[in-house]
């Protein structure tokens, strides 16, 4: 009986221990640089806002001129906004130059690679390499461009990179681009924060479930489905059959309504304890249906993996598997 107790007060022990731990915070962080991508809407706009009030100097890149100017309406003087198109090699290049002229010496503490599409959500039959092309584009080739051309001022101040990603990246519950980009930056994160150890640099990934985000808006993917299903060849429809598209809809509204998480502000508070925390995280899961359900579910067996998700596809009225 005493092993018991001796054993539950060292697990008690240890869990107080990593909580305090994981309560301490880097000092002197007050005007201090960081540079945030895709500040126009979402989880980008937020930390913009916050981070601004918390006293970092902050460079928020926005996609559009009305993104940017609405920003900076609401936010202090010291925040500066800058128009960015990750995908734009050349404008990447002379927006890290333009901050490396803005931080001169000091560097630049924290990069949040946050800027990021969904693209078309469809099966792969119905999808051609465009509809790939771009969600890879931007949300894997523009933030390694980014995070390579801002890594020597990240080093300069021994600073933080925190990569945006999803559970997307750790199981692909759907089809298009969105979860192959997703797969490619949490390797590169990974490698990146192995690399950047030995020069103080600390690298996190933060992989939010379903957010209520522009990014994922269940109107706009099924206008973006419905544009692909009718412009399908009429062999590939009558494969799907004429109900597929109204019962899939009807499935993925049902599914978003149980998953959605309305609140953005935990995404943000992750990526605050990953830019101030004295022991950030290497990866943070936020949502509950990422930490309930995706999550765990993406360490299970394939074939436990494949039965849950197919379970929730529609029966596709020309079928092969029987």
């Amino acid at each position: 009986m005493l092993f018991y107790i001796l054993l539950f007060l060292g697990i008690i022990s240890l869990w107080w221990h990593w909580r305090a731990r994981d309560r301490k915070q880097v000092t002197n962080l007050t005007g201090k640089y960081i540079f945030i991508t895709g500040c126009d809407t979402g989880f980008g706009n937020m930390a913009a806002k916050i981070f601004d009030k918390k006293g970092f100097r902050v460079f928020a890149s926005c996609l559009t001129e009305t993104g940017a100017k609405e920003l900076k309406a609401v936010t202090s003087k010291q925040l500066q906004t800058v128009l960015l198109d990750v995908r734009d090699s050349d404008r990447v290049k002379k927006v890290a130059a333009w901050v490396k002229a803005e931080v001169q010496s000091e560097g630049l503490w924290g990069l949040v690679n946050n800027a990021g599409i969904m693209g078309p959500i469809a099966p792969t039959d119905w999808l051609d390499i465009e509809h790939f092309r771009e969600p890879i584009e931007v949300n894997l080739i523009g933030l390694i461009n980014v995070t390579i051309n801002m890594l020597p001022l990240i080093k300069k101040a021994k600073g933080r990179i925190v990569n945006v990603s999803s559970v997307g990246g750790r199981l692909a519950f759907s089809s298009g681009g969105y979860f192959p980009s997703k797969f490619g930056l949490e390797g590169f994160n990974d490698s990146l924060r192995r690399d950047m150890k030995a020069f103080g640099v600390k690298v996190c990934c933060i992989q939010p479930g379903l957010f209520k985000t522009p990014l994922s808006n269940p109107a706009k993917i099924m206008k973006e489905k419905e544009v692909i299903w009718s412009k399908l060849p009429s062999d590939i429809k009558m494969q799907y059959g004429k109900e597929y598209f109204q019962k899939d809809a009807a499935k993925k509204q049902k599914l978003s309504k149980i998953c959605l998480n309305e609140d953005i502000s935990p995404v943000v508070q992750c990526m605050e304890h990953a830019l101030t925390g004295l022991h950030p995280h290497a990866h943070y899961i936020v949502g509950q249906d990422a930490k309930l359900f995706w999550n765990p579910l993406s360490r299970m067996p394939a074939v436990i993996q494949d039965f849950l998700l197919l379970w929730n596809r529609v029966e596709l009225a020309v079928s092969h598997t029987k």
